[in-house]
């Protein structure tokens, strides 16, 4: 079961790299995506590995919380993480595309308009998933607190992620020609103080 979810992972991950690609026609943005994808499935896997600890603790109880194995649901959870993680990465980095417009490098400027546009979007998505993965793990049993475990730690990852990291890494400062310019007016206002 463990071979097979992480093939299907990995698969899914490759066969978004080219869906990217092909829709953005731009390396950059799909390597960046799926970067953001792959942070989001280890901190996932991560937050997997520590639920048994984190059972055994005194607020583990209170937190009903258990010792969460790699099962159908817990794949099923990876996956639909991978889809999150994805829309909200794509919803903002079409909007860079956007604000790019025809201009040949994407600068500073773009990367925060873009984030700021987004922003209010991704905070309503992300809440209203949060409260949902929240309602499956406390009223859904014991089936699918997995499930509601992961998907609210894939949540809040992806969220994160597709800001704080996909939308970054897209930028390149060696191309940005407005880099020099803040650098070289830093150094001036600290020559100058």
């Amino acid at each position: 079961l463990v071979a097979n979810a992480v093939v299907a992972v990995m698969i899914s991950l490759l066969l978004m790299l080219g869906y990217i690609w092909m829709r953005f026609g731009s390396f950059r943005f799909s390597s960046c995506t799926v970067l953001a994808l792959v942070f989001n499935m280890v901190v996932c896997l991560g937050a997997l590995a520590y639920s048994g600890a984190l059972a055994r603790t005194p607020l583990g109880p209170t937190l009903s919380m258990g010792d969460f194995r790699i099962d159908l649901n817990v794949v099923a959870g990876l996956l639909t993480v991978l889809g999150y993680g994805l829309n909200d990465t794509v919803v903002i980095l079409d909007r860079v595309r956007e604000n790019r417009g025809k201009a040949p490098h994407i600068t500073r400027a773009v990367v925060n308009a873009s984030i700021n546009q987004s922003f209010g979007r991704t905070v309503l998505t992300g809440g209203n998933s949060i409260a949902t993965a929240l309602i499956l793990f406390g009223l859904g049993g014991a089936g699918l607190k997995p499930f509601g475990y992961v998907y609210f730690v894939g949540v809040l990852v992806s969220t994160f992620s597709s800001i704080a990291i996909a939308a970054t890494l897209v930028y390149a400062r060696r191309e940005d020609p407005t880099a020099a310019r803040h650098e070289h007016a830093g150094a001036t206002a600290i020559v100058l103080a």
